[in-house]
Protein backbone atom coordinates (compact mmCIF):
# COMPACT_ATOMS: atom_id res chain seq x y z
CA UNK A 1 0.00 0.00 0.00
CA UNK A 2 1.39 3.45 -0.85
CA UNK A 3 2.66 5.46 2.07
CA UNK A 4 1.89 9.09 2.63
CA UNK A 5 4.36 11.62 3.98
CA UNK A 6 3.55 13.81 6.98
CA UNK A 7 1.81 16.53 4.96
CA UNK A 8 -0.21 14.27 2.69
CA UNK A 9 -3.70 13.43 3.89
CA UNK A 10 -4.40 9.73 3.35
CA UNK A 11 -7.95 8.87 2.30
CA UNK A 12 -8.94 5.21 2.05
CA UNK A 13 -11.72 4.02 -0.22
CA UNK A 14 -13.71 1.12 1.16
CA UNK A 15 -15.41 -1.55 -0.94
CA UNK A 16 -18.66 0.37 -0.44
CA UNK A 17 -16.93 3.28 -2.26
CA UNK A 18 -17.11 5.38 0.89
CA UNK A 19 -14.07 7.55 1.49
CA UNK A 20 -12.43 7.44 4.92
CA UNK A 21 -10.19 10.21 6.28
CA UNK A 22 -7.45 8.42 8.23
CA UNK A 23 -6.46 11.62 10.02
CA UNK A 24 -9.84 12.38 11.61
CA UNK A 25 -11.29 8.85 11.49
CA UNK A 26 -14.47 9.85 9.69
CA UNK A 27 -16.05 9.54 6.27
CA UNK A 28 -15.61 12.36 3.76
CA UNK A 29 -17.18 13.43 0.48
CA UNK A 30 -15.63 14.71 -2.73
CA UNK A 31 -16.53 18.24 -1.60
CA UNK A 32 -14.58 17.67 1.62
CA UNK A 33 -11.57 16.46 -0.34
CA UNK A 34 -11.85 19.46 -2.66
CA UNK A 35 -11.85 21.70 0.43
CA UNK A 36 -8.72 20.03 1.82
CA UNK A 37 -6.94 20.64 -1.46
CA UNK A 38 -8.05 24.30 -1.62
CA UNK A 39 -6.65 24.71 1.91
CA UNK A 40 -3.27 23.60 0.56
CA UNK A 41 -3.25 19.97 1.64
CA UNK A 42 -1.93 17.21 -0.58
CA UNK A 43 -4.31 14.27 -0.70
CA UNK A 44 -3.70 10.65 -1.58
CA UNK A 45 -6.65 8.33 -2.12
CA UNK A 46 -6.00 4.58 -2.05
CA UNK A 47 -8.21 1.54 -2.39
CA UNK A 48 -8.24 -0.25 0.97
CA UNK A 49 -8.36 -3.75 -0.48
CA UNK A 50 -5.97 -3.54 -3.45
CA UNK A 51 -3.79 -0.62 -2.33
CA UNK A 52 -4.18 1.00 -5.77
CA UNK A 53 -3.64 4.75 -5.89
CA UNK A 54 -6.95 6.30 -6.97
CA UNK A 55 -5.95 9.94 -6.49
CA UNK A 56 -5.95 10.89 -10.19
CA UNK A 57 -9.37 9.30 -10.74
CA UNK A 58 -10.94 11.23 -7.87
CA UNK A 59 -9.22 14.52 -8.73
CA UNK A 60 -10.57 14.26 -12.28
CA UNK A 61 -14.02 13.52 -10.84
CA UNK A 62 -13.80 16.63 -8.64
CA UNK A 63 -12.83 18.76 -11.66
CA UNK A 64 -15.66 17.26 -13.75
CA UNK A 65 -18.21 18.01 -11.01
CA UNK A 66 -17.04 21.63 -10.67
CA UNK A 67 -17.15 22.12 -14.43
CA UNK A 68 -20.64 20.61 -14.69
CA UNK A 69 -21.93 22.92 -11.93
CA UNK A 70 -20.86 25.97 -13.89
CA UNK A 71 -17.66 26.60 -11.92
CA UNK A 72 -15.82 26.64 -15.23
CA UNK A 73 -12.10 27.19 -15.06
CA UNK A 74 -11.11 25.28 -18.17
CA UNK A 75 -12.19 26.93 -21.44
CA UNK A 76 -13.56 24.62 -24.12
CA UNK A 77 -10.49 25.09 -26.33
CA UNK A 78 -8.23 23.92 -23.47
CA UNK A 79 -10.41 20.87 -22.87
CA UNK A 80 -10.35 20.15 -26.61
CA UNK A 81 -6.56 20.41 -26.66
CA UNK A 82 -6.35 18.06 -23.68
CA UNK A 83 -8.46 15.48 -25.53
CA UNK A 84 -6.24 15.90 -28.60
CA UNK A 85 -3.14 15.35 -26.50
CA UNK A 86 -4.37 11.83 -25.74
CA UNK A 87 -4.81 11.02 -29.41
CA UNK A 88 -1.83 12.72 -31.02
CA UNK A 89 0.93 11.11 -29.01
CA UNK A 90 1.69 14.28 -27.05
CA UNK A 91 1.30 12.53 -23.70
CA UNK A 92 5.00 12.94 -22.99
CA UNK A 93 5.06 16.71 -23.47
CA UNK A 94 1.70 17.87 -22.15
CA UNK A 95 2.05 16.82 -18.47
CA UNK A 96 5.40 18.61 -18.15
CA UNK A 97 4.02 21.72 -19.87
CA UNK A 98 0.92 21.82 -17.66
CA UNK A 99 2.96 21.28 -14.49
CA UNK A 100 5.38 24.07 -15.46
CA UNK A 101 2.48 26.39 -16.33
CA UNK A 102 0.77 25.85 -12.99
CA UNK A 103 4.09 26.27 -11.15
CA UNK A 104 4.55 29.64 -12.87
CA UNK A 105 0.97 30.65 -12.04
CA UNK A 106 1.40 29.66 -8.40
CA UNK A 107 4.75 31.48 -8.13
CA UNK A 108 3.25 34.59 -9.72
CA UNK A 109 0.33 34.57 -7.31
CA UNK A 110 2.68 34.12 -4.35
CA UNK A 111 4.91 37.01 -5.44
CA UNK A 112 1.91 39.25 -6.05
CA UNK A 113 0.51 38.51 -2.59
CA UNK A 114 3.92 39.18 -1.00
CA UNK A 115 4.17 42.52 -2.79
CA UNK A 116 0.66 43.51 -1.79
CA UNK A 117 1.24 42.65 1.87
CA UNK A 118 4.65 44.37 2.07
CA UNK A 119 4.69 47.91 3.41
CA UNK A 120 5.17 50.52 0.68
CA UNK A 121 8.50 51.63 2.15
CA UNK A 122 10.07 48.23 1.50
CA UNK A 123 9.15 48.12 -2.18
CA UNK A 124 12.10 48.38 -4.57
CA UNK A 125 12.44 51.88 -5.96
CA UNK A 126 10.04 53.41 -3.43
CA UNK A 127 12.64 55.82 -2.04
CA UNK A 128 13.54 57.01 -5.54
CA UNK A 129 9.88 57.60 -6.37
CA UNK A 130 9.41 59.46 -3.08
CA UNK A 131 12.41 61.72 -3.80
CA UNK A 132 11.15 62.40 -7.32
CA UNK A 133 7.73 63.31 -5.99
CA UNK A 134 9.25 65.65 -3.42
CA UNK A 135 11.40 67.31 -6.08
CA UNK A 136 8.38 67.63 -8.35
CA UNK A 137 6.26 69.20 -5.63
CA UNK A 138 9.05 71.55 -4.59
CA UNK A 139 9.47 72.68 -8.19
CA UNK A 140 5.74 73.03 -8.79
CA UNK A 141 5.07 74.88 -5.55
CA UNK A 142 8.13 77.06 -5.94
CA UNK A 143 7.72 80.23 -3.87
CA UNK A 144 3.96 79.92 -3.36
CA UNK A 145 4.37 78.91 0.25
CA UNK A 146 6.00 82.25 1.04
CA UNK A 147 3.05 84.10 -0.56
CA UNK A 148 5.16 85.56 -3.30
CA UNK A 149 5.33 84.98 -7.03
CA UNK A 150 5.85 81.30 -7.91
CA UNK A 151 9.52 80.42 -8.20
CA UNK A 152 9.25 79.44 -11.86
CA UNK A 153 7.86 82.85 -12.78
CA UNK A 154 10.55 84.57 -10.73
CA UNK A 155 13.24 82.45 -12.38
CA UNK A 156 11.77 83.19 -15.79
CA UNK A 157 11.78 86.90 -15.05
CA UNK A 158 15.40 86.66 -13.97
CA UNK A 159 16.33 85.01 -17.24
CA UNK A 160 17.11 81.50 -15.91
CA UNK A 161 16.36 78.43 -17.99
CA UNK A 162 12.91 77.42 -16.68
CA UNK A 163 12.34 75.20 -19.71
CA UNK A 164 15.21 72.95 -18.67
CA UNK A 165 13.50 72.57 -15.28
CA UNK A 166 10.28 71.68 -17.05
CA UNK A 167 12.14 69.11 -19.14
CA UNK A 168 13.64 67.70 -15.95
CA UNK A 169 10.19 67.43 -14.38
CA UNK A 170 8.85 65.69 -17.49
CA UNK A 171 11.76 63.26 -17.34
CA UNK A 172 11.11 62.56 -13.65
CA UNK A 173 7.42 61.97 -14.34
CA UNK A 174 8.29 59.54 -17.13
CA UNK A 175 10.69 57.71 -14.78
CA UNK A 176 8.01 57.51 -12.10
CA UNK A 177 5.48 56.12 -14.57
CA UNK A 178 8.03 53.57 -15.77
CA UNK A 179 8.85 52.52 -12.20
CA UNK A 180 5.16 52.23 -11.30
CA UNK A 181 4.41 50.14 -14.37
CA UNK A 182 7.30 47.79 -13.50
CA UNK A 183 5.92 47.36 -9.98
CA UNK A 184 2.58 46.31 -11.38
CA UNK A 185 4.12 43.42 -13.36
Amino acid sequence: MPKSDGDTLLIKRYASRRLYNTETSDYVTLDDISGFIREGRDVQIVDLKSGDDLTRQYLLQIIAEHESRGDSVLPTNVLTDLVRSYTEGAQTMVPDFLAASFDMLRDGQTKMMERMSAPMGTMPGFEQIKQQQEAFMKTMMGGWAAGSVPQQEADHDEGTDSESELDQIKKQLAEMQDALSKMGK
